[in-house]
C-alpha cells in the first residue's frame, strides 16, 4: 500500500510540474487584437540604438513575433513619410497596417489604437521617458500619448 501511495504522489508531482512548466510559458499577454493581428507589422530603428533593441524584445515577446525590424542609418526618411511631427518624435518607429506607432509606446496603447480604429494617422509618445518600455529606469508619472490627426494636429489622447 505505501508504494502505490509513493507512485501517486510521484505521479501527482510531475503533473503539477508539467501543467506549472505550460501555463507559465504559454504566450498569453492580454494583447490578443495585436497577437493575432496578421497584416504588415515593422519598427524601423538604428542598428546601434541599445534601447531601441530592449524594446523590440518586449514588443515579440508581449505583443507579437511576427513584426520584422528594419535597421536604418536615418530614420528621417520614415518619420517624413509617415507626417510624424517633430515635437512628437522618439527613437524609433513602429508601423502597424496603416498606423504608426511612435516611440517607447506601452502595448496597453497598441492593443487600444487597434481595437477601437480611430480616424488618425497614428500615436506618438516623445522623448525616452523614464521606465518606459525598453528604457532603464523608474516610471515617473503618466505616459502621456498623442493622437496625431490626418492633419498633422495632434492632441493627448491617453496615458498611461
Amino acid at each position: 500500500m505505501s508504494k502505490k501511495i509513493i507512485f501517486s504522489g510521484i505521479g501527482l508531482l510531475i503533473l503539477v510540474g508539467v501543467v506549472v512548466f505550460v501555463f507559465s510559458n504559454s504566450n498569453v499577454s492580454g494583447f490578443e487584437t495585436l497577437k493575432n493581428y496578421e497584416g504588415d507589422m515593422s519598427i524601423y530603428k538604428s542598428g546601434s540604438c541599445g534601447c531601441c533593441g530592449v524594446y523590440v524584445n518586449y514588443f515579440q515577446r508581449k505583443g507579437n513575433n511576427d513584426v520584422k525590424i528594419i535597421n536604418l542609418e536615418s530614420l528621417s526618411g520614415v518619420k517624413a513619410k509617415y507626417g510624424i511631427p517633430s515635437a512628437l518624435e522618439s527613437c524609433h518607429t513602429t508601423i502597424i497596417g496603416d498606423y504608426f506607432i511612435e516611440g517607447h509606446i506601452p502595448l496597453e496603447a497598441i492593443e487600444k489604437l487597434m481595437q477601437e480604429k480611430p480616424d488618425i494617422k497614428g500615436i506618438a509618445m516623445p522623448g525616452m521617458p523614464s521606465g518606459s518600455p525598453g528604457m532603464p529606469g523608474e516610471k515617473k508619472g503618466d505616459f502621456v500619448i498623442y493622437a496625431v490627426n490626418h492633419d498633422g494636429s495632434y492632441k493627448e489622447w491617453m496615458r498611461i
